[in-house]
């Protein structure tokens, strides 16, 4: 999930991610419902890493009286389960306007405001993309984490629908260095889509992976998102109410 900056999300992917809000709770396989609360539904499932697995070949014995073994690697692949978990996210979120959602969700001075586990957070420029820094606070004695990724969003318009669509994905660029006693998330994914609930409200999906690394066991990981994505998509929604009384 590491790249450089300088390519952009395709057509294709924002339209995946909006293609997501439409089929609401239609998950797919091997997605399992951790939680149900607050109008929000987040499912689960193991992330599996796929592996290249060598093989030796053992050809027929020869009359030189030697054995010739061939070592290959095939696309047999086996998949190995890491222990963590991707997400998916719906919800409605009442009386929060979906323009609203989409700019708050964007606006990282406000959020500084409003999202206590913010460390440091700011946005620059490189290649043409805009590039983001995010340390989040973690508990000690465990070190902070900080990410790098490129951050991008399109309001799509689906049969005269307005879907606001965000990606996210790490990157790494030179002017963001790692720093010490800080723990650099080099695994990191998450798209938002956002539409009127045909009310005065937000439906909404949301996609996440990350791998905070570390010694973190993954059972603490998958324990803590089943909390905290249902408690940040709230927040907001109540963040957006005194958004629009600032603006």
């Amino acid at each position: 999930m590491e790249g450089a900056a300088g390519g952009s999300f395709s057509d294709d992917q924002f339209w995946e991610v909006c293609m997501e809000l439409q089929r609401f709770q239609l998950v797919g396989a091997n997605w399992e419902l951790m939680v149900e609360a607050q109008g929000i539904c987040v499912y689960r499932r193991l992330d599996e890493l796929l592996q290249l697995q060598t093989s030796i070949f053992k050809l027929p014995r020869r009359p030189a009286k030697f054995t010739v073994y061939i070592a290959t690697e095939v696309l047999l692949a086996r998949k190995k389960q890491t222990g963590l978990c991707e997400y998916k996210v719906y919800g409605v979120l009442d009386n929060c306007l979906p323009d609203v959602l989409a700019d708050v969700y964007m606006d990282l001075d406000y959020r500084k405001q409003w999202d206590e586990y913010i460390e440091e957070l700011y946005q620059l420029e490189y290649n043409g993309d805009t590039v983001v820094y995010w340390q989040v606070k973690y508990p000690f004695p465990m070190y902070n984490r900080d990410y790098v990724y490129i951050q991008q969003r399109r309001d799509l318009d689906l049969n005269g629908w307005k879907i606001h669509v965000i990606l996210a994905q790490s990157t790494s660029v030179p002017q963001i260095a790692e720093r010490s006693g800080v723990v650099r998330v080099n695994q990191y994914k998450q798209s938002l889509a956002i539409e009127s609930d045909g009310k005065k409200g937000s439906k909404v999906f949301m996609y996440y992976f990350d791998n905070p690394g570390g010694l973190i066991p993954s059972w603490l990981i998958n324990w803590v998102a089943k909390g905290s994505v249902p408690v940040f998509l709230n927040d907001m929604a109540n963040a957006c109410q005194r958004y629009k009384r600032r603006t």
